[in-house]
């Protein structure tokens, strides 16, 4: 690669927003692009892991993610254990990863952990894309400090005004005690059903609060969750798909952000 890669962390503190559906996604859109991609899974509960086909990889014997946040003697140990899928490469979560966060709390630069990590591998890459634990804590702080842009996934339900609240009261928190600066690169909401009202009233919403970002509509489809079942992302398990076209954008817009090229083309 000419440059490290771009990184961007796939953030909510609210669960159930379908966070790992944009993550893979994301990462799989862009990798059929042609931009070499690493889905990094820093959830303790393994979704994305799982859900790329990998849950052999969640019960492995050490060295694993865990040991490369928490031992600096271990971190070069990273390039043992990316796994390669047919979309995309992945850094695979793993069980010991739920006693993570005192471990990263005890330890000396504790926010810093997944930065150094990436470093190890980040050439290889165009973009690797951090799929976050559904809270605010110190593997989420990781994420944020390690790539400083941040794709969030939003239901279109009331309940998302404040889980933005406090997402954005957490990061401007972080950018305080860090000197850094964090951007969106865009929101996706996810799950729409358009029968609701309250669905479309809260679009409007987010697309009036965001109104210089890309704002990315994903409707309810029963073969986005089929294809998760199935190890694989919604672009190889129906291409057909109509949300596959939103899926694209994500990567598009994901690209233009950082002022490269449209990897998609017109879509």
């Amino acid at each position: 690669m000419d440059s490290p890669a771009n990184r961007v962390c796939v953030v909510q503190q609210k669960g159930g927003v379908g966070k790992t559906t944009v993550a893979i996604n994301t990462a799989a859109a862009l990798n059929a692009a042609g931009q070499d991609t690493l889905l990094v899974d820093l959830d303790p509960q393994g979704n994305a892991t799982e859900d790329v086909g990998m849950p052999e990889a969640y019960e492995d014997e050490p060295p694993t993610l865990f040991d490369c946040l928490t031992d600096a003697e271990q971190r070069d140990a990273v390039t043992d254990i990316i796994r390669e899928h047919e979309e995309m490469d992945v850094l695979p979560s793993n069980i010991d990863m739920t006693a993570v966060e005192p471990e990263l709390t005890l330890s000396r630069r504790s926010g810093e952990q997944l930065n150094l990590l990436l470093e190890y591998v980040e050439d290889d890459y165009d973009y690797i894309i951090v799929d976050c634990p559904p809270q605010l804590g110190n593997l989420t702080d990781n994420a944020l400090f390690a790539c400083r842009h941040v794709l969030i996934p939003a239901l279109a339900e009331s309940t998302s005004k404040r889980a933005f609240e406090l997402l954005y009261d957490h990061i401007g928190a972080l950018e305080t005690d860090y000197e850094i600066s964090i951007e969106e690169v865009g929101v996706a909401i996810n799950r729409i059903d358009v029968r609701k009202k309250q669905a479309q009233e809260m679009v409007d919403w987010i697309e009036d609060a965001y109104p210089d970002t890309p704002v990315w509509r994903i409707r309810e489809r029963a073969d986005i969750q089929k294809s998760l079942e199935a190890g694989e992302s919604l672009l190889a398990y129906n291409p057909e798909s109509d949300m596959c076209d939103v899926f694209e954008a994500i990567a598009t817009d994901v690209a233009a952000h950082f002022d490269e090229a449209e990897v998609w083309g017109d879509v």
